[in-house]
């Protein structure tokens, strides 16, 4: 799910477990054909190595996702909308693979990315990764860039970087609101979308132990945005047609009939 950016950068970017490293460095964006079918087979070539070599220790940048001792390789752009692995269900992600190198590798690089781009939220697919994996965080500088009426009504509050993998939702009451969505695979557009207004997430963290948690407001919405990832879904497909616009018509008048941003 793709964040606010500030106003220097508002014409660039699009709207939008514990124990991670922090990203550093700015990440360069692979140019490719075709991500996911790159990313699916370098997968399947590092899940058919040895269990000896699997099971190496990370020297630095020496290691790589693609090849032990090589340069580590350069992270990938986010897959946009058209791409198949945007339209399929993602696969669980065994839990005896989830400290593995490999899976660890794919977590640290949706973390760079979401938080180059910049974006509050991330789903494994949009790396072109079919994996059931999230990644999310809301800080104070993104909040800052929409304002506080706006935060307010949104029940927009920072949240420190969560992983999780194979998250299961569950809606918590009846109460749903509905406010505007934008997306990293689908940069430059926003649409209204009706969710549940609060959660419960359960999963596994990044060191395999397991997950729950409750979230309201904002941190409910960017949850429910990255498990649809996961089940294949886009927000253009929940949201409400009419209501679809380019970010930079974003404050024109909604049309006639359409519902207004806020609580159901």
């Amino acid at each position: 799910m793709a964040s606010r950016a500030p106003p220097a950068l508002a014409a660039r970017y699009a709207h939008s477990s514990v124990g991670a490293r922090a990203c550093t460095n700015r990440p360069y964006l692979l140019q490719r054909n075709s991500l996911a079918s790159a990313w699916k087979r370098a997968v399947l070539r590092l899940a058919h190595w040895p269990a000896s070599a699997r099971a190496l220790p990370r020297k630095g940048v020496a290691f790589s996702f693609f090849k032990i001792g090589s340069p580590a390789p350069k992270l990938p752009e986010v897959v946009k909308a058209g791409d198949p692995v945007l339209n399929e269900p993602a696969d669980p992600v065994p839990l005896s693979e989830i400290c593995t190198p490999r899976i660890q590798e794919i977590i640290d690089n949706m973390i760079a990315v979401m938080r180059a781009v910049p974006g509050v939220g991330l789903a494994a697919p949009q790396t072109g990764i079919p994996l059931q994996i999230i990644v999310l965080e809301d800080t104070k500088e993104y909040i800052s860039y929409v304002s506080e009426e706006e935060a307010n009504l949104q029940q927009r509050i920072p949240f420190d970087l969560l992983v999780i993998c194979n998250p299961i939702l569950k809606p918590l009451g009846t109460c749903r609101a509905r406010f505007f969505e934008g997306c990293m695979s689908i940069e430059g557009y926003r649409g209204l979308v009706e969710r549940q207004l609060e959660v419960e997430v359960s999963g596994f963290g990044r060191d395999g132990s397991p997950i729950k948690l409750q979230a309201s407001g904002w941190q409910a919405r960017i949850l429910q945005h990255e498990c649809d990832h996961l089940k294949g879904e886009l927000y253009v497909d929940k949201m409400l047609p009419k209501s679809f616009r380019t970010s930079a018509n974003l404050r024109l008048p909604l049309a006639s009939g359409c519902p207004k941003p806020g609580l159901c």
